[in-house]
């Protein structure tokens, strides 16, 4: 049995032919990137509020507001990486987000229970342009495989919105990128899977939005909400 056992581990360190040996060594390199991703939003709300009906009608209310499930998306972008030392890189990488955020409102009226309460919903469409700068620390390669982790920021500019909408985001927002990968030598190309959390550093919600709004019997909606900040899981392919 432990015969076996250190022919197991001998043979787990074989060395094998290595794709593409200099890759790593080359100053500075294009890719590619194709992923999906995950993006949900943590709102805040303010609690009762007081609301005035179209017939003028005055009264106290509770509207809560949630993004009340993870959203899919695809990302779709390019990438330059600078190599600084044997083990860390530099990667800038614009890329562009789309997805879709779906928002669920609940309006509980003077003496409602939880059962008796208006719904509303909002569908946002939602397109990001990003340019994320990202630091790579990787681990040495063996044979055809190299993991690594990251740490970046992500500057993104908001592309959707619209005026009607109980809801809008502002233009910019930052997200901070946590993240591991591994590198795939692969005959003609590096293959790269990572698996990254991002998170948004910035309160993203617009709140001057509520002033332009021409239905006045949405604002109760959009007053309901006073901070945003997003978040995302991405899984992206890097090929290079």
């Amino acid at each position: 049995m432990v015969a076996v056992v250190i022919v197991l581990m001998a043979s787990a360190q074989d060395r094998t032919v290595q794709n593409r040996p200099y890759a790593d060594l080359r100053p500075f390199h294009f890719g590619v990137i194709i992923g999906t991703h995950l993006q949900d939003i943590e709102l805040n709300n303010v609690g009762p509020l007081t609301i005035t009906d179209e017939d003028g009608t005055v009264y106290e209310s509770l509207v809560t507001a949630d993004q009340d499930r993870w959203d899919p998306g695809f990302t779709v972008g390019v990438l330059g990486e600078f190599r600084l030392s044997t083990h860390f890189q530099l990667r800038i990488a614009p890329a562009l987000y789309f997805g879709t955020r779906h928002f669920t409102f609940h309006n509980f009226r003077p003496q409602s229970t939880e059962q008796e309460y208006t719904e509303e919903r909002q569908n946002m469409k939602t397109a990001y342009i990003s340019s994320a700068v990202d630091l790579i620390f990787a681990a040495p390669r063996f044979n055809n495989h190299r993991p690594y982790l990251m740490l970046g920021v992500n500057p993104m500019i908001n592309l959707s919105g619209r005026d009607n909408d109980y809801l809008k985001l502002k233009r910019y927002d930052t997200f901070l990128e946590i993240g591991v990968g591994c590198d795939f030598y692969m005959q003609f190309f590096k293959l790269r899977p990572e698996l990254k959390f991002m998170l948004g550093l910035t309160d993203c919600l617009d709140k001057k939005h509520g002033e332009n709004l021409r239905n006045p019997a949405m604002q109760a909606y959009t007053n309901s909400v006073n901070q945003a900040h997003s978040k995302m899981i991405s899984l992206c392919f890097y090929f290079e």
